[in-house]
């Protein structure tokens, strides 16, 4: 079964076969695909490009929260928190299969904790409004060894709980993809644009850009050409003016994966102050448990971040702190790295956690328009508001955004998350069918892991899914999961691929050559 909209061929036509787009999004992690989504809501004729892969850099790498901020509320960041809140409940409502409602508790290990945390989550759960995922409330001790029977106890006061999101961030952005290509639009992968085109009066009005598979290359008009390329702003900043200040500081924030034992029941545990004032999350996924995150300030970036020793020793020691159950380097599964690419401040703050996470839109002399900061909750305000902004400037008519009621791409209410197949909403059915094409797609791709060779057929299919890591980093999430086990599968997912994109065994061979040295920063030697 093969949606023909997701065909790569037939994208690459759609671009061929239109003169001038309405606008052109460089950058497909979650603020390119909010500004793709936010214009194709308004019937703008729209087209993505990506240089490597949808969310291959900081968007796949995130805590996977779908959250206000509990840290800027601490910092006076209301205003951020507030429209955060309001975008969590939307998302909540528009991707149920990928979005969750989760309960976190904070221990409390002195008697001010409880009062102090409990009237901070009763202002959070106010800011939500109508949107909000439930209360919070004060529990004693007895309550919160119950439900979450690793964390030590000695000293143990209480906890307190309460609601947020939480989501599978690179699966959101395929479907992200889809649902932009299901409204008419084009959203590419491994499309690189290597510069920009100005008209007489030096106005941006296209980008030049080529296939990464087959070096074709391509001169794209458009009204309006937007910047939203995360930790690359600056690379697209320089081909408008190569004298461009830098907009980027990036923060590297790292989390670390273990099996579900460090963690058994269904809630996860927020702890709110650590050593360097950090917040540090320890969070059920995917029947595993991620804990994480660290803000270290980096000089430079790149699309495979390597983990500082640093980060890995302050995740182990501060989550051993609250655990009976000592983690250690060996028993995480993986470990990753993201890069956020935090608006710079313009006072000489050099802390990080310190940068605001709120957006900014910034246009250029050229009406470039450039998108920068923000999170993954905010992605479709951020979308909406960079749009308004080329409304603002005359680069488009003015026509109202319909995004925040925009159903992402398979979305159905979830209750039973038991089967790893949830994340697939309404496509699930679909790919069962493909196990009656071919029973051989109802193996297994490892033995001892819950995922199905058919998964990586409908990746490939339906997807977008052009190389092993596309399929197991971001389609089925097995190096996020358990690196090692991924590396096992590498093989046959190359040669699933091959029979597929029909490709032949020396591509199979550079692939798992490919996957391997990137497989190497997901485990912790």
């Amino acid at each position: 079964m093969k949606h023909q909209e997701f065909r790569r061929s037939k994208l690459i036509e759609k671009i061929k076969d239109t003169s001038t787009w309405d606008v052109i999004v460089i950058g497909g992690g979650a603020s390119g695909l909010g500004v793709a989504l936010d214009a194709l809501s308004r019937g703008f004729k729209t087209i993505l490009l990506e240089q490597v892969d949808f969310a291959k850099g900081t968007s796949s790498k995130a805590t996977k929260l779908v959250h206000g901020g509990v840290r800027y509320l601490a910092q006076g960041d209301i205003s951020l928190v507030k429209e955060a809140l309001h975008e969590r409940g939307l998302l909540q409502k528009n991707a149920p299969h990928l979005v969750k409602n989760q309960s976190f508790i904070i221990p409390n290990y002195s008697w001010f904790d409880g009062p102090f945390y409990t009237i901070g989550m009763k202002i959070y759960d106010l800011l939500a409004g109508k949107l909000s995922l439930g209360k919070s409330i004060h529990i004693n001790k007895e309550d919160t060894l119950q439900r979450i029977s690793t964390v030590r106890s000695k000293g143990l006061y209480g906890g307190v709980v309460y609601q947020d999101g939480q989501f599978d961030d690179a699966r959101l952005a395929v479907n992200i993809a889809q649902t932009c290509i299901q409204m008419g639009g084009v959203a590419l992968n491994y499309i690189k644009v290597s510069n920009l085109t100005k008209d007489t009066n030096g106005k941006v009005n296209g980008v030049i850009a080529h296939d990464t598979e087959t070096g074709e290359v391509f001169t794209i008009q458009g009204k309006a050409i937007i910047n939203a390329t995360g930790i690359f702003v600056d690379d697209i900043l320089k081909m408008d003016k190569p004298e461009a200040k830098q907009m980027v500081r990036p923060s590297q924030g790292v989390h670390l994966v273990f099996d579900k034992s460090f963690l058994p029941g269904e809630d996860a545990i927020m702890i709110p102050k650590t050593d360097d004032g950090r917040v540090l999350f320890l969070v059920p996924w995917h029947n595993r448990v991620i804990a994480g995150t660290t803000d270290t300030p980096i000089d430079e970036h790149s699309l495979e971040p390597v983990a500082l020793e640093q980060e890995v020793d302050f995740i182990l020691k501060t989550a051993g702190r609250y655990l009976t159950k000592q983690p250690t380097r060996e028993d995480a599964l993986a470990v990753f790295a993201g890069v956020r690419p935090l608006a710079a401040p313009t006072g000489n703050s050099n802390k990080t956690k310190e940068i605001s996470r709120s957006h900014k839109v910034i246009v250029s002399d050229s009406k470039l328009l450039t998108l920068t900061g923000g999170k993954w909750t905010t992605f479709r305000k951020m979308g909406q508001d960079t749009i308004d902004k080329a409304i603002k400037i005359g680069c488009l008519p003015q026509k109202e955004s319909t995004s925040s009621t925009q159903k992402i791409y398979s979305a159905m209410p979830t209750t039973d998350r038991s089967d790893h197949m949830y994340i697939y909403g309404t496509d699930q059915q679909a790919i069962y069918a493909l196990v009656q094409e071919n029973p051989e797609w109802g193996n297994k791709l490892v033995q001892n892991l819950e995922f199905i060779k058919a998964e990586v057929i409908w990746a490939a299919r339906n997807e977008l899914a052009r190389t092993i890591e596309d399929v197991l980093s971001r389609r089925v999430r097995m190096l996020f999961l358990d690196a090692k086990a991924a590396l096992t599968a590498a093989p046959e997912v190359a040669r699933l691929l091959a029979l597929e994109l029909n490709k032949d065994q020396e591509w199979q061979k550079y692939q798992i050559e490919n996957f391997q040295k990137i497989a190497k920063n997901y485990i912790l030697k």
